[in-house]
């Protein structure tokens, strides 16, 4: 059974910098598609970056863009979002979901499996 474990997030200061991490246990990690969700209360779950099973490929949303930063360690089975440069509006529940297909794409309905969130709130 593939579980996506997550760590990282918690209380920052706007202007300062996160790193959430999330551990691919149960499936081979090289064949797998990353992404990285959020979703603020009262609002639907938004793209924020992805990653493809190579590492060749990468996108994020435009409101992250310059700010945050997807990478991949294959060695650890762990995909990592950098957040810096962190805003008020980038508060919200991060979730890491698992493309099977290995693709980097924007749609969450590509996705086969979720981590359980973790939260990242920045007081401004």
């Amino acid at each position: 059974q593939v579980q996506l474990v997550q760590s990282g997030g918690g209380l920052e200061q706007a202007g300062g910098s996160l790193r959430l991490s999330c551990i691919i246990v149960g499936r081979a990690f090289s064949a797998n598609g990353v992404g990285w969700f959020r979703q603020a209360p009262g609002k639907e779950r938004e793209f924020v970056a992805t990653i493809n099973w190579s590492g060749a490929w990468t996108d994020c949303a435009d409101s992250v863009k310059g700010r945050f930063t997807i990478s991949r360690d294959d060695a650890k089975n762990t995909v990592y979002l950098q957040m810096n440069s962190l805003k008020s509006e980038d508060t919200g529940m991060y979730y890491c979901a698992l493309d099977r297909a290995g693709r980097a794409s924007r749609a969450r309905e590509l996705y086969d499996d979720w981590g359980q969130g973790t939260q990242v709130t920045v007081s401004s």
